[in-house]
């Protein structure tokens, strides 16, 4: 289907031709968090019930299966008495004798536990009889966590060893900042087919958002596509924030890859299930939310739903599906200085006050009873059963500015105990904020590179680079006081580094340093101060370029380099490769799931003497003035250089910058003028630099006379004597 068809399609999607033996059938939820406040004695049971209804749900639409987009479970670590339910709901309305109609055409054994043959999908076990599959990733609640001997795990890895869900979506995070910057995110699909419609679920679990912005950004997510995926509907699952909290404290709905036909997002919890079309992307997002409130806020107050997901060929159709086991919730707003002027009551009756409140509060109950009630009718009507009366959730946010006492609101809630289901939280008292400056500083809004209207979204997020942002932007300002160039790298820091005190480490010396130069040129008339601080800042501006100039110039060229491999590289998710032994035909690509070589060479060869081994090739590199430049490698099964190393260091105070920076840890120079005794009782004492040396004394002592004789020039040899040769 082309950009231009898939954007002209409305924003509810239909099947045009349904076709039952080609339409595969879904239910799709997420953030169920079963085991919310489950010692509550009116709530606690809420997150199960609605669970079981929708696993009810699954069973009444007669779906080929299950499919949930992360937060199953509140708790990381949930309850024995929450798991043992969740078992019992799976194993009653998810296994049986209805045949499976969709053919897993990728390799069952992807994602399996390496310690058992039991394959990762329950229903490719012959041991097990599935009725219905329910697919799930990882939220940030129930995500992986300790690194016992099968690495880290959460209560998903338990239903899936059980047999009971196909967990997805998960894999490795690096395990060091050298593996992280190597490493990107690889997602292998399951693979589905029924008749002739072929259908690939990506699973991406909760990750930092932070590092999933990264990864998106320079293109380090690789999704294995078949090699005819063009003939595949392709869902995206993942669980990320969708709003945004920050400069990268969220997922940009337009950086996923354009072979994806529909992205299932979890983690938000308000129900946006109806497909939602992405400005300048051929795909559609569905959020369909929470299936039960977990805070008292405005986006839970939506009505919670599922959906049924119908897909045949490249087209879908989903249909909303209320859920009716979700208690009913209503919140409302009030100002208390609005309301006493429209009621005509006075802020400080507290009696009116507190009248006026329990007024409000039993119209939004009255309100609630009646959404359950429409709700009951509505069901009755379609020829389910009506459900018993649930108490409400209510919310009534106050502001309060003004008013200078107000009474308790838990004491207020008591009084409508069995009337509510959160009687001691039922109000909330908020000021609004107030604000010390009348007038607002007036910023320029520069034009930046980024917004010329010719370049596609594609092009603009491959040449976003803070450091270019910040500079277009700080250029438009009128800077009186900070230079450009020294705030440009401040933010940097901030921004790139994680630095939370860049900034104002770089305005406090900014400023002191400014006025010291002001204070340089004596007293200072008033209508010259202007022109007095615009030249000391100029100064100040050049000083600061001089003496970065070096590193600046090293870091522009790597980044031009980097700016040059972005704009050259390709989409950020599509990687065509090998499936992995699957009946699925995939393209090869071999290199992807090779390792990064890593240095291991020198642990091998350091068998018995492993400090020493740390130590050697630091000092080969100190000792060109001896050995040739191009030895990187020096052969760590002996330790003839152990000490012979000791007294190079004297000559090498000529300031080799390439060994000095190379080598942060390094300690033995202090040693050079000392008697070997005086080595000795150093070793001993400097152990956290080069761990184990105080053990290879023995081995040092017996080399000593070996190196002495194979010095290669009389400046070592000397040195060796006048340190006093044991042997």
């Amino acid at each position: 289907m082309s950009d231009v068809g898939r954007d002209s399609v409305p924003p509810a999607p239909t099947l045009r031709h349904a076709d039952p033996d080609n339409t595969i059938r879904i239910l799709l939820a997420t953030d169920n968090h079963i085991g919310y406040l489950e010692r509550d004695p009116i709530r606690g049971q809420d997150s199960i019930n609605t669970f079981k209804e929708i696993l009810q749900l699954a069973v009444k639409h007669d779906v080929d299966f299950i499919l949930l987009a992360g937060d199953l479970f509140h708790e990381n670590r949930p309850s024995r008495d929450c798991l043992y339910q969740v078992i019992g709901l799976l194993r009653q309305y998810t296994m049986g004798d209805k045949p499976i109609q969709v053919e897993l055409l990728s390799d069952p054994n992807e994602g399996k536990a390496e310690s058992y043959e039991f394959p990762a999908i329950n229903y490719e076990d012959p041991n097990l009889n599935v009725a219905i599959p329910v697919f799930s990733i990882h939220g940030n609640h129930d995500d992986p966590q300790g690194a016992g001997p099968e690495g880290a795990l959460c209560a998903l890895d338990v239903l899936s060893a059980s047999g009971l869900i196909n967990y997805m979506g998960k894999f490795d995070l690096p395990l060091s900042e050298a593996d992280a910057q190597t490493a990107g995110i690889a997602i292998r699909p399951v693979l589905l087919r029924k008749g002739t419609t072929y259908l690939s679920l990506y699973g991406v679990g909760n990750v930092k958002d932070q590092r999933m912005h990264f990864e998106l950004r320079s293109n380090r997510v690789r999704m294995y596509m078949p090699r005819n995926r063009d003939e595949w509907f392709n869902i995206l699952l993942l669980h990320q924030n969708r709003v945004r909290h920050g400069p990268q404290e969220s997922v940009p709905e337009g950086m996923f890859d354009d072979s994806v036909d529909l992205v299932v997002w979890g983690h938000e919890h308000d129900c946006r299930i109806v497909p939602e079309p992405v400005a300048g992307k051929p795909y559609y997002i569905t959020q369909p939310g929470s299936s039960i409130a977990t805070s008292l806020a405005d986006g839970e107050s939506i009505e919670k739903h599922v959906a049924l997901l119908q897909i045949q060929g490249k087209e879908f159709e989903m249909k909303p599906i209320p859920l009716r086991t979700v208690r009913p919730f209503v919140l409302e707003d009030v100002v208390l200085s609005e309301a006493a002027e429209e009621e005509g009551f006075e802020l400080n009756d507290q009696i009116a006050v507190s009248k006026f409140l329990k007024s409000r509060v039993n119209a939004l109950i009255d309100q609630a009873n009646k959404l359950w009630d429409d709700r009951n009718a509505r069901a009755t009507e379609d020829g389910d059963e009506p459900l018993p009366h649930m108490l409400p959730l209510v919310r009534l946010k106050v502001d309060t500015t003004g008013v200078s006492e107000m009474s308790n609101p838990i004491r207020f809630g008591q009084e409508f105990q069995g009337r509510i289901a959160n009687p001691r939280d039922v109000l909330v008292f908020h000021r609004a904020k107030r604000t010390t400056r009348s007038s607002k500083v007036t910023i320029d809004q520069p034009e930046l590179s980024i917004d010329d209207p010719e370049l596609s979204i594609t092009e603009k997020l491959s040449k976003v680079r803070m450091q270019t942002l910040v500079k277009e932007y700080l250029a438009a300002q009128e800077l009186q006081l900070l230079g450009e160039a020294g705030m440009s790298d401040a933010i940097q820091m901030f921004v790139e580094k994680d630095d939370s005190h860049a900034i104002q480490t770089h305005v406090t010396a900014a400023l002191r340093a400014l006025m010291k130069g002001v204070q340089a040129n004596g007293e200072v008339d008033e209508g010259d101060l202007d022109d007095v601080l615009v030249k000391v800042r100029e100064q100040h501006e050049t000083e600061y370029a001089e003496r970065n100039r070096a590193g600046r110039t090293t870091k522009g060229k790597g980044k031009a380099r980097d700016e040059e491999s972005d704009n050259a590289s390709v989409d950020s998710m599509l990687m065509e490769v090998d499936g992995g032994g699957s009946d699925a035909d995939f393209d090869n690509d071999e290199d992807l799931d090779a390792p990064p070589p890593t240095k291991k060479a020198g642990s091998k060869r350091a068998a018995a003497t492993k400090a020493p081994a740390k130590k050697a090739p630091a000092k080969g590199r100190g000792k060109k003035v001896v050995e040739s430049e191009g030895e990187e490698v020096i052969d760590l099964d002996s330790i003839e250089d152990d000490d012979e190393e000791e007294p190079v260091p004297k000559p090498t105070k000529r300031t080799n910058r390439g060994a000095v920076l190379s080598q942060p840890a390094k300690k033995p120079p202090a040693k050079r003028g000392a008697s070997s005794k005086a080595k000795d009782s150093t070793q001993s004492t400097l152990t956290f630099v080069q761990s184990g040396r105080a053990s290879t004394r023995a081995a040092a002592s017996r080399a000593r006379g070996k190196m002495a004789s194979t010095a290669s020039t009389s400046t070592s040899c000397a040195i060796t004597k006048s340190d006093g040769d044991p042997d």
